[in-house]
């Protein structure tokens, strides 16, 4: 029988192992620093910021936090990112070294111009 997903991010959070939470938190702040208009939610039971379109998911596993959907369109941040992309662009950054915010900040950035430029363009072509 499959545990309930949680009903929001502080119950994924406190769900989480004790010595994960901190790390947790200071991705969800860095997330809503860099988008504070953004909507949390749990989406395919993670921890999921949206705004004009998904922004970032991210959960604890058991070695590492991991960070979807993967980042395109921006060559220099892909770059950055390499060492932490598996196989099908997700991230994966392992818990036994330091968790890169400054990215993780650079990736909800990024989305979110992606998002907006994508509803602008969407909007244009109605009018």
């Amino acid at each position: 029988m499959k545990a309930e997903p949680p009903a929001d991010i502080d119950a994924s959070i406190a769900g989480a192992a004790p010595e994960v939470r901190p790390i947790l938190e200071r991705i969800r702040r860095t997330i809503r620093d860099a988008a504070p208009e953004a909507t949390e939610t749990i989406s395919y039971r993670m921890p999921t910021f949206i705004q004009g379109g998904v922004l970032i998911h991210f959960a604890a596993f058991k070695n590492h936090i991991g960070v979807y959907p993967p980042v395109s369109g921006d060559a220099e941040l892909q770059a950055a990112l390499a060492p932490f992309a598996n196989e099908k662009g997700n991230l994966r950054f392992p818990l036994d070294r330091p968790i890169p915010y400054d990215l993780i900040a650079r990736i909800v950035k990024h989305k979110l111009e992606q998002n907006l430029a994508k509803a602008a363009k969407g909007r244009s072509r109605r009018t």
